[in-house]
């Protein structure tokens, strides 16, 4: 009885390897599949809610977070923005404050400029190149009620088996460099107080989105 229930034990966590390797095989994606997928869960939710968020566009940034949060390397964007000059002084918490911070920025920086076109539809674009094992660029289009094409493009990177955002250019503004820029000057603003610069780092975003909108 005792070797029937060994086996049968054995048969059991056999068969739960394989349907944990077998579901990862399903759910491995490409770049581009991950975008259009993420991408078309976004902006349904946008077209189906856009004049309620643009009454209460904290809704919509909590919507942005829910459908895209998990998608976004936030670790390795804000240490990039952050970059080694002045993140290899930063303390575990504060890094964990300003990656918390930067997060909700970014939703809301993207999100604003979202809320701003009436959009009659995004076109993923196929690839120029072949996707790389760890890195891809995947550009779309999203079409305005102006007949405006606004052109935006994502640096998607995997981590283990999945991709993630890691950049988002969108009409030429690249968000990287942009928010790279805007933390030094507020290092710079604040004489290098970290602490300063990361509580604040929420209403440095909305600066440099007004800044973006008056050019």
């Amino acid at each position: 009885m005792n070797d029937v229930k060994k086996l049968s034990t054995l048969w059991s966590a056999l068969l739960l390897g394989l349907l944990a390797v077998f579901s990862g095989v399903l759910h491995a994606q490409t770049a581009h599949e991950t975008v259009e997928e993420v991408t078309a869960s976004l902006f349904a939710d946008l077209n189906a809610n856009r004049d309620l968020y643009r009454q209460q566009p904290q809704a919509f940034y909590d919507a942005m977070d829910r459908l895209i949060g998990s998608y976004v390397d936030v670790e390795g964007i804000s240490r990039s923005v952050m970059t080694v000059r002045y993140s290899r002084g930063a303390t575990p918490a504060q890094m964990q404050r300003f990656q918390e911070n930067f997060k909700r920025g970014l939703m809301q920086f993207y999100g604003n400029a979202l809320l701003e076109y009436d959009n009659r539809g995004v076109r993923i674009l196929p690839s120029a190149t072949a996707e790389s094992a760890e890195r891809a660029e995947v550009r779309m289009e999203v079409a305005g009620t102006d007949g405006v094409v606004h052109p935006v493009s994502y640096t998607m990177i995997k981590i283990g088996n999945e991709w993630k955002l890691r950049n988002v250019i969108i009409e030429g503004v690249n968000l990287g460099k942009l928010f790279r820029d805007q933390f030094a000057d507020a290092m710079q603003r604040n004489r290098n107080n970290l602490d300063a610069v990361i509580d604040g780092w929420i209403d440095s975003v909305s600066r440099a989105r007004k800044a973006e909108a008056a050019k």
